[in-house]
């Protein structure tokens, strides 16, 4: 027999009453995922973190709340390729809020993925609103949510580690079509280098920062399949080339502006979309060797300042890279610029993100695994 959600009652009239313990710890979020990528949108229960900065934030979440982050990403409440995302105030004046990205290793420093699932999540819940008076032109129509396009556009800034990102949302009928973003100036490290990985021998990469840095990888040159059923392989793949390249190149990793932004997050394949219409696929490994199931927004990022170092992309241009799934994220480079005294673009991309449920963990003290654990 089924339970009533309000009354609790069923299972022959009885009630499930139980309720959480007091001085029992409760942390309440919203799950969603964007073109496939887990989301976990943590919005209250987790402590104030002290700093001006997001990037000092970060700081004090990795020194002092470490153990909130493997409750909320590790099983048994989630598990090795969870993602999260903290809402806090903002930290300049220009942001509607701030984010603080997690993940089974750590903190991300930007995240185009979690960016876009916010985004529909601020607005649907009116943490954001409309700005009126604003015309709608054709991207923010092909942004809509509904069968007549987008009735309305609602921007939405966002304090990231990286630094300060715009979103702009489609919304129809109340509802969030999809979510395009302005990431910060993104730029190439390095071209056509090379490194020798155990087990695959002199592997050549491109080295690129989109809000992360990640070596760029080309899949068919070391006979990768970028298919579902190659999952374990190509996390094997990617964990050993990015330990090759962060130990090898860690001079080319600095970060111009901010050192804290100067590691090698992960390793991005590239190989030829499955679809037609589409410019090529992409699969990232990053931190503990999670898979992105989506295309990896700052990933993108990085390959769309790559191509336009090559030749290959001009300002405006759109792209369409996909995922392992088949799902897609768009690239465009809105304009050029630059950062530190090297050359940049800024990109735009846009994507897709659906709420997959509501939920307030708790944690039992008497409960030895409350901290989390993994098990691969």
């Amino acid at each position: 027999m089924a339970i009533d959600p309000q009354s609790g009652a069923g299972f022959g009239g009885g009630k499930v009453a139980w309720t959480v313990p007091a001085g029992w710890k409760r942390i309440d979020t919203v799950d969603l995922h964007t073109e496939g990528e887990p989301l976990r949108v943590i919005l209250a229960g987790f402590p104030d973190l002290e700093g001006d900065t997001v990037l000092e934030r970060r700081r004090t979440a990795r020194e002092e709340h470490d153990a909130l982050r493997r409750a909320l990403m590790w099983e048994p409440r989630g598990h090795p390729d969870m993602y999260g995302c903290l809402v806090m105030p903002p930290v300049t004046r220009e942001a509607d809020f701030s984010v603080l990205f997690l993940h089974n290793e750590g903190y991300s420093t930007m995240c185009g993925h979690g960016i876009i699932g916010v985004t529909k999540l601020a607005v649907e819940s009116g943490w954001v609103g409309v700005k009126a008076g604003e015309p709608v032109d054709s991207a923010d129509a092909a942004n809509g949510g509904g069968a007549g396009g987008a009735s309305e556009r609602v921007r939405v800034s966002i304090d990231t580690p990286a630094g300060l990102v715009r979103a702009t949302a489609g919304v129809a009928d109340g509802r969030v079509g999809s979510v395009r973003f302005l990431n910060v100036a993104s730029f190439v490290a390095a071209l056509d280098r090379r490194v020798e990985v155990e087990g695959l021998g002199t592997v050549s990469y491109d080295l690129a920062f989109g809000g992360a840095f990640y070596a760029y990888v080309d899949a068919e040159a070391l006979g990768l399949s970028l298919a579902p059923p190659s999952a374990d392989e190509i996390i094997a793949a990617g964990k050993r080339i990015k330990d090759a390249v962060a130990d090898s190149d860690a001079a080319l990793l600095a970060h111009p502006e901010d050192a804290d932004l100067g590691f090698l997050y992960g390793t991005v394949f590239t190989g030829p979309a499955e679809r037609t219409g589409r410019h090529s696929r992409h699969v990232c490994v990053f931190a503990d060797g999670e898979l992105d199931r989506s295309p990896t927004g700052t990933a993108v990022s990085g390959r769309l300042a790559i191509l336009y170092c090559r030749g290959e992309v001009a300002v405006g241009e759109e792209i369409v890279i996909e995922s392992i799934l088949g799902s897609r994220f768009t690239g465009r480079i809105a304009n050029a610029t630059s950062v530190g005294g090297r050359s940049a673009v800024v990109p735009e991309v846009g994507g897709r993100a659906y709420v997959t449920g509501r939920h307030q963990f708790v944690l039992d003290p008497e409960d030895p695994w409350r901290e989390g654990f993994l098990v691969r």
